[in-house]
């Protein structure tokens, strides 16, 4: 039991934060939460994570990447195309708006930073192209967030239209994504031949950084998830049946375009996981009155990282079979 805790401890602290936040009676973590919410917490911690994740990037492992062009469409079919598309599917059910708008946040988004890379991995796959395909994703949302959200959000059928400034949110993206992530790319060098890095480290600390962001997130919107803690239990139905969804299509079009062994665990894996921060960041900006739209961002992170982490690790048995 020990051992699980330490291989999963990130996926254990989200659920530990989330229950500590939301049953804590006094409220002293979420004074704590909205002084941090206040003082630019989010944003200095959303700059740091991928400033981080700037130096963790490897020349070569882009250029490795960059050659496998058929994978990296398939996996950007999964992330830009195929993610919206399914979220309009679910439109069909009976949601409430908050949790409506969470899902429309969640397929909108990127492909996870950290965890999809690992698991890539650890299935046997190739983790240079789950690497660029990280680095793309993230680039091409910076652009494809505001349009892809804004045409989710036309679904939705309630009096009051809700308008997002497109413009805005590629500002913010920009400043708090791209040029962080740049700078990291171009210390990195420096770093390296100062020999001041250890990988490791700073991928906890990258880890421990995200689970800061949904804290001062939860902090903000407890009294409002509270209020729908009945909402809990279809929201996490719903999170793990739009994830298994989003891996259906991902093995299918692996299936359909004969992509073998080594190079599919890329496409599965990249194409269904969905990047925190950046969900966490939308929904502060833009949509702190829908409280439920938090929790379905938070769910389904942990959701994709229980199934996708069973799955990887499944998988890189048999390849070792």
């Amino acid at each position: 039991m020990i051992q699980k805790i330490r291989q999963h401890w990130f996926l254990f602290s989200l659920v530990l934060v989330v229950a500590a936040v939301i049953f804590e009676r006094s409220n002293y973590l979420v004074r704590i939460g909205l002084a941090l919410k206040d003082n630019y917490g989010p944003e200095i911690m959303i700059c740091l994570i991928f400033f981080i994740s700037g130096l963790l990037i490897q020349s070569h492992q882009i250029k490795a990447g960059i050659k496998d062009i058929k994978s990296t469409l398939l996996s950007l079919a999964v992330i830009v195309v195929f993610a919206p598309m399914a979220a309009v599917m679910f439109c069909v059910l009976p949601l409430e708006t908050g949790v409506a708008i969470g899902l429309f946040i969640v397929a909108a988004m990127p492909t996870t930073l950290s965890s999809g890379v690992v698991m890539t991995q650890t299935a046997g796959g190739n983790m240079a192209h789950a690497l660029f395909v990280t680095i793309l994703s993230n680039f091409i949302g910076i652009f494809s967030i505001p349009i892809v959200l804004s045409w989710l959000l036309s679904f939705l059928n309630q009096e009051k239209e809700l308008m997002i400034d497109q413009g805005a949110i590629i500002i913010k993206l920009t400043l708090l994504v791209l040029f962080p992530l740049l700078i990291g790319i171009g210390a990195k060098s420096l770093v390296f031949k100062a020999n001041r890095l250890n990988k490791f480290k700073m991928q906890i600390i990258n880890q421990w950084l995200i689970i800061g962001v949904v804290f001062i997130s939860l902090a903000g919107a407890k009294q409002i998830i509270l209020g729908n803690g009945i909402a809990f239990v279809y929201i996490l139905i719903l999170v793990s049946a739009f994830h298994i969804v989003l891996l259906s299509f991902s093995f299918a079009l692996v299936k359909i375009f004969s992509i073998k062994k080594g190079r599919f665990e890329s496409i599965i894996f990249m194409g269904s996981q969905k990047t925190l921060p950046l969900s966490v960041m939308i929904q502060i900006s833009y949509f702190n009155e829908f409280g439920t739209a938090l929790l379905v961002c938070v769910l389904h992170h942990i959701v994709h990282l229980m199934i996708d982490g069973y799955l990887s690790t499944k998988m890189g048995k048999e390849n070792l079979d």
